[in-house]
């Protein structure tokens, strides 16, 4: 029998990728862990750079200053990794410090320094030349992050507001890329409960950060779940195998200032294709809505048009003036928190799809919606959920016994 013209393969949908080499709880060889281990750290090592080239010099920090903030991001990113793939989420996400966190703490900056020339007269453009930034020559050899490395914190309401709103910001951006580490890894879509879990672990996580003095928070590194899909290998133990790098290098300055001087221009490369690979997931999950759905079109449109033009607006304003966002009231604190939830694109475009698809004929299309696919993976009572969530995301060595079970 001839198919009908325009006929072709119908690719059902499919909420886990079967063409990975190793998922979430499967584990290569200890040399491949400790190699790809590796590339994990330095994969996340350029952010960790980059953030740091933007924040120390606007607050009137020095090479030496900078080489500290690093080895603090990365001692602190090591434990909140090592705590995320433990008993947070349980998939293998890097936690890594977050630029959402870069308005707020340039606002501080500005309103404590007494010179207001300060920004414009450091340079934090990213050099091709190695150790340009000098990190080699001014690391210590040796220095374990300590707790008020810079004195005692400083509390105002209005700052403690300001940060807030990055609060918020990293913890959208990190459930949206827990949905895609997921994809990537393997596992099926993270339930509501694992969510909440790991939004109080990262909580806690920024609390320790502000304890060992690190100028922003984290979030999960977009960059590490691009690698986990290039690679193809979602192991769990190759991320937590990275955070003993993280550790270690953070503590013997010497060591990771010369990884940390590897050119910016070159990590700017790599994650050219990495975020690219998370872009492609994102988008992958549309096969579970009516793709033919006008309803689906409108909402998908205007929430990736809004997603993108929004913070590209918000952003170009701030860099044109002296760092300073489009909201200008008296009130300082309700500036950082405008300036920084419309920065970030995917804030912006959850905002808009969330209000438009639970406002915009959600009555009766359900399907349409993709919500049946989503339904047995969002319970957490037997009978109701999928069995395959208490494979990926159950605790450890029955850590589960001595956890009330609302918390689980």
């Amino acid at each position: 029998m001839v198919p009908p013209v325009g006929a072709g393969a119908i690719h059902p949908p499919h909420e886990q990728f079967h063409h990975l080499n190793y998922c979430v709880h499967s584990n290569p060889s200890w040399v491949q862990v400790a190699a790809l281990a590796f590339l994990h750290y330095l994969v996340m090592l350029g952010s960790t750079v980059m953030l740091a080239s933007v924040i120390v010099p606007a607050m009137g920090g020095n090479a030496g200053d900078k080489a500290r903030v690093i080895q603090s991001f990365l001692f602190m990113s090591g434990i909140n990794t090592l705590l995320q793939t433990l008993i947070g989420t349980r998939l293998p996400t890097v936690m890594n410090a977050s630029f959402a966190f870069v308005v707020p703490v340039l606002s501080i900056a500005r309103e404590i320094e007494s010179n207001n020339d300060l920004l414009n007269n450091h340079e934090t453009q990213p050099h091709c030349r190695t150790d340009k930034s000098f990190l080699m020559s001014s690391a210590p050899w040796i220095k374990i992050p300590l707790p008020f490395q810079w004195g005692p914190p400083i509390f105002t309401a209005g700052h403690s507001f300001g940060m807030m709103g990055a609060v918020l910001v990293a913890a959208f951006e990190s459930t949206g890329a827990h949905f895609a580490t997921a994809r990537l890894a393997g596992a099926t879509p993270p339930p509501a409960h694992v969510l909440s879990r790991s939004v109080g672990l990262q909580g806690i996580g920024m609390f320790l950060e502000g304890i060992f003095s690190c100028p922003a928070g984290s979030s999960v590194s977009v960059e590490n779940i691009g690698l986990l899909g290039l690679t193809k290998v979602g192991s769990r133990r190759v991320i937590q195998i990275s955070t003993g790098f993280m550790i270690f290098f953070s503590i013997f300055g010497k060591f990771g200032a010369f990884f940390a001087s590897i050119p910016l221009p070159i990590f700017a490369a790599i994650y050219c294709i990495l975020f690219g690979i998370v872009a492609a997931v994102g988008v992958s999950f549309m096969q579970f809505a009516n793709k033919n759905s006008m309803r689906n079109i409108y909402i998908i449109g205007v929430s990736l048009f809004l997603g993108i033009s929004i913070p590209q607006y918000f952003n170009e304003y701030t860099s044109s003036a002296d760092g300073r966002g489009p909201a200008r009231t008296n009130a300082g604190w309700f500036n950082d928190i405008i300036n920084t939830v419309f920065a970030s694109g995917p804030t912006v475009a959850l905002i808009v799809a969330s209000a438009l698809d639970n406002t915009l004929e959600f009555r009766g299309y359900e399907s349409d919606r993709g919500l049946s696919w989503f339904q047995p993976f969002l319970h957490r009572h037997k009978g109701y959920s999928d069995p395959r969530n208490e494979e990926f995301y159950s605790f450890p060595i029955r850590v589960h016994d001595f956890i009330p079970s609302r918390f689980l």
